[in-house]
């Protein structure tokens, strides 16, 4: 069993029902952090003593407040955390559910499992634990089409960009000079064009608009 877990999580209720579980399974040291930066520093303080944690749990959003933070998400905390401590164990508790989101966690983050939160999402996070023990990954079974979708796979950071820069409010006919004053390539109205009309096909939409907003919902920008 993990000996030292981390809870980044910024309710109250949830902390609460996730150290419940991990207390039933026997884990006896648990932390909790409710801001990103504050999981950071406990991270690195439990290396410097030598004494590091096991296992993170991590929500993916939290909702701002007063304070001031440099880490905003759970995926700019999971990032942070890997790079000071890359064998952590991360199981990301979250109800965000775009398959863009999930898959680029597992290939990218190298996360070893997603729990989205729901009515039985307790039940699960204890079978994912137990899962990630044997050295195997774990996903909510309702989202298991979200490591069989291709659509991480087919774009790339250029096609991210664009669609960003679409959505930003940049027109097709500005994207050319926008383009080459950051020095993307390629960069021609003509390239441009026939990547924003292979996306339209792509994900079969009718216009700009309904391009920008299926990038939205699956998470892509």
């Amino acid at each position: 069993m993990y000996k030292k877990v981390l809870i980044a999580e910024d309710f109250d209720s949830i902390n609460i029902a996730v150290k419940q579980t991990l207390e039933e399974m026997g884990v006896q040291e648990i932390h909790y952090a409710k801001y990103c930066d504050d999981a950071l520093l406990k991270f690195k303080k439990a290396l410097q003593e030598n004494q590091p944690f096991t296992l993170l749990i991590s929500d993916l959003s939290f909702v701002e407040d007063y304070h001031k933070v440099t880490l905003a998400s759970g995926e700019a905390l999971i990032q942070a955390i890997k790079e000071i401590q890359p064998e952590i164990d991360v199981l990301v508790y979250s109800i965000e559910d775009k398959p863009y989101v999930i898959r680029t966690l597992f290939e990218e983050a190298h996360i070893n499992g997603y729990v989205k939160k729901g009515r039985n999402s307790i039940s699960q996070l204890k079978t994912a634990i137990e899962t990630l023990l044997y050295g195997k990954i774990f996903l909510s079974p309702e989202l298991s089409y979200a490591l069989q979708d291709k659509t991480a796979k087919e774009i790339d950071d250029y096609d991210i960009t664009l669609l960003s820069h679409l959505a930003n409010g940049i027109a097709i006919e500005e994207m050319e000079a926008f383009f080459k004053q950051l020095n993307i390539t390629p960069n021609s109205k003509s390239t441009i064009e026939k990547r924003v009309a292979k996306l339209k096909d792509y994900f079969k939409a009718k216009n700009n608009v309904q391009l920008i907003a299926i990038a939205k919902d699956l998470g892509i920008i």
